[in-house]
């Protein structure tokens, strides 16, 4: 009996500390695709496992749900260290898995309890306590891989349904999100309240319609988590789609202007042929007349109404010319030397708008961040090989960046909700149309966005 004993403390002992050790790797799971410090994430489940055995094991008695809350709490804190951004993100990590832990052990509660008080503790069991102890530790194991299944379960979907990691979580988006997981708290501790004082009044064990009405709410509850966060994600994700179409009208607009600049254009080079006869027989008679200096400064006059009307670059498209023209016009502005190799790929099957797309975006941003300095430069040009078309424009660059891992894009500083921080994820929808992609690479005081197309005849 005494090797019994020793048993059946064994296996409550390895219960909790397996019980303990598969939650924080729950919560490490949970945690680590909203960081960016991936090897940190470990971090997060080691504090929760540490805290809890040393909570289990301090001299002085402390409610359970006590003891979770400072285990979460600690491992907040150590979100916090890892990853020093996004708090409300983190907040609401931290709310959705303390409730789904405490629902999910409810609902195996429910279900194992039962089993024990009809199973392990009846008479022929307690007559043969080897078989007993048998059954019990089958019990406790397939109690803890039940509750591992229901919160692995649940977080899988919410870390599958929450496409938006790296975007800033504001406060009233993180209250939207842990609603249900305070409200499922909050009944949780009413009914064991109630649970705890109808035992204690009758001295019966609540059971029956009772476990079996609080196993469906726990069960609902967790999944009121796991919807509100695909909803909120489904919101977010018409919300984005909204702001690209708005963004490529205004696009479409800025396009439009461009081709009515170029018409413009042309009718005024129709207007300079239609005069270019009186303007050359002004010149013959200048030369004729041997004034060279009035014939010279003529001649030059001339020209620079040319280089106006027409401008000074030629890329081989009249529609990237406009663009060009109007961003080497925006960045002079700004004292920001601007040098362009721009060259349109002539012959192939390729869109202008699509191109102008990319220059339109590209240079935007480079001119953005290129900077006030004396040195402040953006620079662009393009060269192809065979069907490979390459567009690289470069930037100088000294301010820091977060970098989206996932996306593989720099996070824009500014908000998404302003209509900002589309222009990279546009240029990457272009290139990939035409099956490139983009690669961007900074340091040593530049930026330099690389654009592939692989262009057909």
């Amino acid at each position: 009996m005494e090797h019994m004993e020793i048993y059946w403390a064994g296996i409550t002992y390895a219960y909790i500390i397996a019980d303990k050790l598969t939650k924080g790797y729950v919560l490490y799971r949970f945690s680590k695709p909203f960081l960016e410090n991936k090897k940190g994430a470990s971090g997060i489940g080691i504090a929760y496992f540490v805290t809890m055995m040393i909570l289990y094991f301090v001299p002085f008695e402390m409610s359970n749900f006590m003891a979770y809350t400072i285990g979460v709490f600690a491992s907040y804190l150590v979100m916090c260290k890892v990853d020093r951004r996004n708090y409300c993100q983190k907040i609401f990590l931290a709310v959705t898995f303390f409730s789904l832990r405490w629902l999910s052990a409810y609902m195996t509660t429910v279900v194992f309890g039962g089993i024990y008080d009809w199973l392990v503790n009846s008479p022929y069991m307690i007559a043969h306590p080897v078989l007993q102890f048998i059954v019990y530790a089958g019990a406790v194991i397939l109690e803890m891989a039940a509750g591992f299944a229901i919160i692995g379960i649940s977080v899988r979907y919410i870390v599958k349904a929450y496409v938006y990691k790296r975007d800033q979580m504001t406060v009233k988006e993180m209250f939207m999100l842990i609603v249900p997981s305070i409200t499922g708290m909050t009944e949780y501790v009413i009914l064991r309240y109630y649970q705890d004082y109808f035992e204690m009044s009758t001295g019966k064990i609540a059971s029956g319609i009772y476990s079996g009405l609080a196993f469906l709410h726990y069960g609902i509850s967790i999944i009121s988590i796991v919807v509100m966060t695909v909803i909120f994600q489904n919101i977010r994700a018409r919300q984005e789609e909204k702001l690209q179409n708005e963004l490529l009208a205004t696009q479409m607009d800025s396009i439009r202007r461009h081709i009515g600049q170029v018409e413009e254009l042309y009718q005024n080079i129709r207007g300079i042929r239609h005069d270019m006869t009186n303007h050359i027989m002004t010149l013959e008679k200048l030369y004729a007349g041997k004034e060279a200096k009035e014939a010279r400064d003529y001649a030059g006059n001339l020209k620079a109404a040319l280089a106006h009307l027409t401008g000074e670059i030629k890329s081989g498209n009249p529609v990237t010319d406009v663009i060009l023209q109007e961003q080497k016009s925006e960045a002079e502005k700004k004292n920001i030397r601007f040098q362009c190799d721009f060259h349109y790929p002539a012959g192939v099957k390729v869109n202008a708008f699509d191109i102008s797309v990319i220059l339109s975006n590209a240079l935007q941003n480079a001119i953005e961040n290129a900077g006030d300095k004396k040195t402040s430069y953006v620079s662009i040009l393009s060269y192809r090989k065979k069907n490979a078309y390459m567009i690289e424009v470069s930037n100088s660059f000294t301010g820091n960046l977060q970098w989206d891992a996932e996306n593989e894009i720099p996070v824009t500083s500014k908000r998404k909700m302003d209509g900002h921080g589309y222009g990279i994820m546009n240029i990457r929808r272009v290139a990939r149309k035409y099956a490139g992609d983009i690669d961007i690479v900074y340091g040593d005081g530049e930026f330099r966005l690389s654009i592939l197309l692989m262009v057909e005849e």
